[in-house]
């Protein structure tokens, strides 16, 4: 979405450096390719501090590159680790829209082959992009029986409230929504404009109407995990790990800060990205920043 949108605007002036923005915990740090880094604390860090870090909290929100092999097999270690720690997981992905959560079920039931699953779920059409990355996700899920939950709304929401804002949705999508969508997050803002490029100002109807649709995407991510954990007997070993691209996490301000807003509770964030060169990022992009070098 995020892509899409860059290509349909046409920016005049440089953009900012998304991932160092001066949002959230001040100054910067230098992480090399292979490195989780501990943005709290300044200094290298490993997954076993990741789990530790999530001790105590609702959340744990992983921002990818798409199609990223050793993004999506960090999100896999980390989800086993969390089950191995004790913690009771449920994995939330941005890849599966709502009406698909029965054949989520099913898969975790382990009630499907694989080929099943891809052929109900309608993976193509759901994501698109090749199953071999994001298997390593998928078998950890299935291995631990862990309830999986389609985060996404339908996307056809997104593309109206894209084209011409939140009211031309249908009273029947708004029913399934927050009553609000709250577009007054000026830190969500400047992400949201250093992600499409070009450090344009956001005036007009047509970007307004853009940035509506993309916090739609995340609000509606929200709501779907806010829901899914009241549908279960509160613990103090659950946690919800979303999984999502890193836009909708970065520097606290999408789905993470969506659930905040609504009291939905506390989490950690980890952000993914790729580099052939050690790169610096700002501090407050998330607690912890995960690089790897692209894939050849």
């Amino acid at each position: 979405m995020l892509a899409a949108i860059a290509v349909a605007l046409t920016m005049q002036t440089a953009a900012p450096d998304p991932d160092l923005l001066p949002i959230g915990r001040s100054g910067t740090a230098v992480v090399a390719p292979g490195q989780v880094f501990d943005m709290r604390s300044n200094k290298a860090s490993s997954l076993d501090e990741v789990v530790k870090a999530a001790s105590g909290k609702k959340f744990v929100f992983l921002g990818e590159q798409h199609a990223t092999t050793l993004h999506q097999k960090m999100e896999s270690d980390v989800v086993d680790a969390l089950v191995k720690s004790g913690r009771q997981v449920a994995v939330g992905m941005e890849m599966y829209t709502r009406p698909k959560q029965d054949v989520l079920d099913k898969w975790s039931a382990g009630t499907l082959s694989e080929a099943q699953f891809l052929d109900q779920s309608d993976w193509k059409g759901q994501w698109g992009f090749p199953y071999d990355f994001y298997r390593p996700v998928f078998e950890s899920v299935r291995t631990n029986k862990l309830p999986l939950v389609a985060l996404n709304v339908p996307r056809d929401w997104v593309r109206t409230v894209g084209k011409t804002g939140f009211a031309s949705l249908p009273l029947s999508a708004k029913m399934q929504l927050p009553a609000e969508l709250f577009l007054g997050n000026k830190d969500h803002r400047h992400v949201f404009e250093a992600m499409i490029g070009g450090g344009h100002p956001g005036a007009g109807p047509s970007v307004d109407s853009m940035y509506a649709a993309q916090v739609l995407w995340d609000e509606g991510m929200a709501d779907t995990a806010l829901k899914y954990q009241m549908t279960v007997p509160p613990t103090p070993q659950s946690v919800f790990v979303v999984i999502a691209g890193s836009g909708h996490v970065m520097y606290g301000q999408g789905i993470n800060y969506r659930i905040r807003r609504r009291r939905g509770g506390d989490g950690i964030t980890v952000v993914m990205i790729q580099s052939d060169k050690p790169v610096e990022v700002s501090r407050g992009i998330a607690d912890f920043v995960y690089v790897t070098a692209p894939q050849s």
